[in-house]
């Protein structure tokens, strides 16, 4: 048995008792009984996030697409049959498409969400505003959708469906990372607070 005098000088002292951290010790590692799971607490923002200014170029390139299809077909058909008032229609369209791509940064700009303690709100409208609240424990799909503009632009589509259908939110124009570490930070929330934590 070695005698405790010639033990080295830096050596501990065993009292034969297993050193058990306390909860409340600083750099315990052992959380206390109280403490909240770290994925059961909300990000809360302070004030509205928007979404990337690089969302402009995917709404006015959808905005072309179509209405140049539109247009084309209008006037092809009043050219083709001689229905004058398909021609005026074609070029009504192509107008109100103009003033309507005018308007898109504005658009963009108005789109932004918020994540508050319980629920997620998302917004977007200029003269007539639509805002969605949508809690967290009645999300049941978190999915990110990426078009071929959006994909060239490194933006993601962030879509969360409750089981209301009109509760469906989609939050478009967000850099592919905070999409993908939104829908992560959402589905975590989602699962602690359906099962009650």
């Amino acid at each position: 048995m070695p005698d405790p005098e010639h033990a080295a000088p830096d050596a501990p002292v065993s009292s034969g008792a297993a050193d058990v951290p306390t909860p409340d010790a600083p750099g315990s590692g052992v959380p206390a009984p109280d403490a909240p799971e770290a994925d059961a607490r909300a990000h809360v923002d302070d004030d509205w996030r928007r979404v990337s200014p690089k969302h402009v170029v995917v709404e006015v390139i959808g905005s072309v697409i179509g209405a140049g299809l539109t247009v084309a077909v209008l006037l092809l058909v009043g050219s083709w049959f001689d229905l004058p008032w398909a021609t005026w229609a074609g070029i009504a369209v192509g107008v109100i498409a103009l003033v309507s791509i005018a308007f898109e940064p504005r658009r963009v700009r108005s789109i932004g969400y918020r994540r508050r303690a319980d629920d997620l709100v998302f917004r977007r409208g200029i003269m007539f505003q639509r805002q969605v609240a949508v809690p967290y424990g009645r999300m049941q799909l978190v999915d990110i959708t990426r078009g071929p503009v959006s994909r060239a632009l490194g933006l993601a589509d962030l879509k969360f469906v409750t089981a209301a259908a009109s509760t469906a939110v989609t939050l478009p124009g967000l850099p592919l990372d905070d999409a993908e570490d939104l829908r992560d930070e959402l589905v975590a929330l989602a699962e602690t607070r359906r099962a009650g934590l």
